[in-house]
């Protein structure tokens, strides 16, 4: 299959509920998937065998199998079950192909001779199937949690989350996602994280966010801690913070240095992959960031996602109810916020970086309310059709000293492009909107609201004008103004702007 390509797997189709929570975690050719009551395995690299009799000595994991007529071979990796009908799937180490009426045969781990007969060809990848201990074998592999909404990787274990018991987290045996036994007595044991000599966590586990080997973050509702090293031997659980919590499954995202963005208690945070030290990123830019959006995890999803190619980190929350949303782009560069807004039809519900192997196709999938998945294209001038509005705001600006007055009295904009030969677009021309007022908090509910602005002119790109300079000013104690451009199929990028005003003598730039 091609970059880029998207292809169905027919047999997933009526199998998710997508009204439910849906998590998902990529590890050994597969995907696993956790949405509640269904557990599920998208395999995209082991081959289906069928039997309707599976025989006396059901092969073990690791197994190899061989076609009696084909002279095919596969190693096993997992079988729905021990007796009779039974679908088993591996990794055909063959060019040979397994044909429907063969004997197969091999030895299982006791030195015990498999044999049996084949219902049907295989079948090649990708398999779609439940999710459950190898052979349904309870006994030997332990159980796995009925109902889960989170799966990550930690170390090659397969970590879950379970609903009867929310602040533990079950894992697997390391490199095994199908042996759930906590009770062997090797390092590379299944074990429970939250219960044991690892330590406990007590609080509703919401988050998995795996970091690296011998690290793994454990969001919850009101905390927030990390295993590290191994959790089934020596391994411990340390709390990060006790007093903030994240908000849900999706609320977080990594970017290429190990840094940790989370949606929380009190707005976006920050976890330094050196220090791991929680800092909150919107105490001082957006105080309100928390009220203006009053979301819940009962009724919104908020999710993040870390653009390595624009170095920012979006911000999506959603109502799930219509789609209706608040949005923002985080700029690690400059360390600021940028509102986004989309249509309700829009809203997203989902994030994923691809990173695909054509440099054009790499970037974030967002997947909206409507069904569809999106991407941002730098070359479209407007949003399937819709007319972008897109701007950016400067202020509140101090204009005097001590709370007391000042002017803005004349505006000049440097709007990019212009050179003769040059290759970068040029700048279509922009509107900018100014605002005054005696308190700093009312020029920044002014920006935002964005209506009856004190002065509104114009400038044409590209580049400065001569004679471009409005000698036309306001005054206040503080002041603000939006640059933008909302026309169709127009795009515009600014380089500088310069402003004349403040106390006497004072010119700002």
């Amino acid at each position: 299959m091609a970059a880029g390509d998207m292809i169905e797997l027919t047999a997933a189709a009526g199998d998710i509920n997508t009204s439910d929570q849906l998590t998902t975690a990529s590890a050994y050719g597969k995907l696993f998937i956790a949405n509640g009551e269904n557990l599920k395995v998208a395999d995209f690299q082991n081959t289906k065998l069928a039997t309707a009799d599976v025989g006396d000595n059901p092969p073990d994991r690791g197994n190899i199998l061989t076609g009696g007529a084909s002279d095919a071979q596969l190693v096993v990796d997992y079988i729905t079950t021990l007796t009779g009908a039974c679908t088993l799937y591996g990794y055909r180490i063959t060019e040979e192909t397994f044909a429907s009426g063969e004997t197969v045969t091999g030895t299982d781990d006791d030195g015990n001779a498999i044999s049996f007969v084949l219902s049907a060809n295989e079948v090649a990848p990708p398999q779609w199937y439940d999710w459950t201990v190898y052979g349904g074998d309870t006994d030997n592999y332990g159980t796995m949690p009925t109902t889960a909404y989170l799966v990550s990787v930690l170390s090659g274990r397969l970590v879950l989350n379970n609903r009867d018991q929310p602040h533990q987290a079950p894992a697997s045996a390391a490199g095994n996602p199908w042996d759930f036994n906590p009770y062997r007595t090797t390092s590379d044991r299944a074990t429970v994280i939250g219960t044991g000599s690892a330590g406990s966590i007590g609080d509703v586990i919401r988050a998995f966010i795996p970091l690296r080997d011998g690290q793994f973050i454990i969001g919850c509702s009101g905390s927030m801690h990390v295993v590290v090293d191994n959790p089934a031997y020596g391994g411990s659980i340390v709390a990060l913070d006790r007093t903030i919590g994240i908000f849900d499954a999706t609320s977080w995202c990594l970017d290429g240095d190990g840094t940790v963005y989370f949606w929380g208690t009190g707005g976006l945070y920050r976890i330094q992959r050196t220090s791991m030290v929680i800092e909150n990123l919107n105490d001082t830019s957006l105080p309100d960031i928390i009220g203006d959006t009053n979301a819940s995890p009962s009724t919104h999803r908020v999710c993040l996602g870390y653009d390595p190619l624009a170095f920012g980190v979006k911000v999506c929350i959603t109502l799930l109810s219509d789609g209706s949303n608040v949005n923002y782009w985080y700029d690690t560069k400059v360390g600021g916020f940028f509102p986004e807004s989309y249509s309700d039809s829009h809203g997203v519900y989902s994030i994923h970086y691809y990173n695909s192997d054509v440099i054009a196709q790499r970037g974030l999938l967002l997947g909206c309310t409507d069904g569809y998945i999106r991407v941002h294209d730098d070359s479209a001038n407007d949003d399937d059709g819709t007319a972008i509005d897109s701007y950016v705001c400067f202020g509140p600006i101090q204009l005097g000293e001590d709370g007391r007055d000042g002017t803005l009295s004349a505006f000049d904009l440097t709007l990019s492009g212009g050179a003769t030969d040059g290759s970068a677009d040029d700048s279509d021309g922009v509107t900018v909107q100014v605002w005054s007022s005696d308190v700093a908090k009312t020029v920044l509910e002014l920006l935002d609201a964005g209506t009856s602005p004190k002065l509104s002119f114009s400038f044409a790109g590209p580049g400065r004008k001569r004679g471009s300079k409005k000698r036309r000013g306001v005054r206040g104690a503080f002041a603000g103004f939006k640059i933008g451009n909302s026309t169709a199929d127009e795009t515009w990028g600014m380089e500088n702007v310069i402003l004349d005003g403040g106390v006497p003598g004072r010119r700002i730039q």
